[in-house]
């Protein structure tokens, strides 16, 4: 009989996730920073123009051509940014179980960026599907006559199929769950007072950038419009912005507070935030969680500012091409300014220079088939 073994130093649970999360950040990182760039292009671009809405199928009959390609452009860097989850859940699969783990992973990840799960979805993702590789890996026995279908079609066939498994049937339903049950409990609050109701839409919006929290508040806020209620939808299109430009604007004031390999990617964040893009955020929250709370107070007090000193956003425009057409812009761009500061000051809390664990070649495992004897 044959088996796959793996020749790895052991370490400790905590190393180990830690420094799967960085490995799958550091292969997102580029896409990051591809997407946001080439969407600022189009949506800056496209601001001359007096367009807001660049990413709106109907610019792709534009007259215009110049309108076109800013479109095109738009949609080339959400199509980077849309690799973002299913490639942080792939690698994370990696750093735990090789090349095996890939696949699985990243497949689980997709399923998580269609469930909507946002990046918490995708952590997940990766690490069920690693560590069900990692299990398959080491507890599959085969004869010797078929153990060499074992890493090109028992792990990856076997390993995609129980993650995806694992994520719809057991991950899924929960969050979909508490997705419905928290746009409920907002739309309970919108009768109460105000400025409580931004301050809670705006942390959850804060908490995991685009995930189902911040879906599930940013959802309801945007259906409130129909009904002429507009202070949930300000709270929340401040709140989209504000943990990108706080993060961002930290790393260019206080550099060497962060890791090398982040500060490329706080650039890329700022542009994100200007452009109404909080997923910017998501390589800080996924390299030190900690930030969330920080990301949680900031985005919470700029919401509530916004909305308590009368600032008004009837449109779900979170870019910086909206903000003319805000009532009281002034004090929206304030409010902003607030939350990204407390973002920015609270980020020193958190990141103290320390380096981010490197890619080891030991810390990944090697697999091998040994003969039982």
């Amino acid at each position: 009989m044959a088996k796959f073994s793996m020749n790895k130093k052991e370490k400790s649970m905590g190393t180990e996730v830690k420094t799967a999360i960085m490995t799958g950040v550091s292969y997102m990182l580029p896409l990051i920073i591809a997407g946001a760039v080439i969407m600022g292009i189009a949506r800056i671009g496209a601001s001359f123009y007096g367009i807001d809405n660049i990413w709106d199928g109907s610019h792709a009959e534009a007259a215009n051509a110049v309108v076109r390609l800013f479109h095109a452009f738009d949609g080339f860097g959400g199509l980077a940014l849309s690799l973002m989850l299913p490639v942080v859940a792939g690698y994370i699969a990696f750093s735990i179980a090789d090349k095996p783990g890939i696949a699985p992973g990243m497949v689980a990840g997709l399923l998580a960026k269609e469930m909507g799960t946002g990046f918490l979805g995708a952590l997940a993702a990766g690490f069920i599907a690693g560590y069900i590789v990692k299990l398959l890996v080491t507890k599959v026995k085969l004869p010797k006559s078929v153990a060499s279908a074992g890493p090109i079609f028992i792990i990856p066939v076997g390993g995609t199929l129980l993650a995806c498994l694992v994520m719809m049937y057991i991950i899924g339903d929960p969050l979909a769950a508490m997705n419905r049950g928290l746009e409920n409990w907002l739309l309970g609050m919108s009768d109460g007072n105000k400025i409580v109701l931004a301050a809670v839409v705006g942390g959850m919006v804060g908490f995991d950038l685009g995930g189902p929290i911040n879906k599930a508040a940013v959802t309801t806020a945007m259906a409130m419009l129909a009904s002429g209620i507009y202070d949930p939808n300000t709270a929340a299109q401040v709140a989209i912005i504000i943990p990108p430009i706080g993060i961002g604007v930290a790393t260019l004031i206080w550099k060497q507070r962060f890791p090398h390999s982040l500060q490329d990617a706080g650039k890329a964040s700022t542009l994100m935030g200007l452009i109404g893009v909080s997923e910017g955020a998501i390589p800080f929250a996924l390299a030190n969680p900690k930030i969330i709370v920080v990301n949680v107070i900031g985005s919470a007090v700029g919401s509530a500012l916004a909305v308590g000193l009368g600032a008004v956003n009837r449109a779900p425009i979170s870019g910086f091409y909206g903000w003319l057409a805000v009532e009281n812009w002034l004090v929206y761009v304030l409010a902003i300014a607030v939350g990204s500061g407390i973002i920015a000051v609270g980020s020193l809390l958190v990141f103290k220079g320390e380096e981010l664990p490197k890619k080891q070649e030991e810390a990944k495992p090697k697999f091998k088939i040994t003969r039982a004897q």
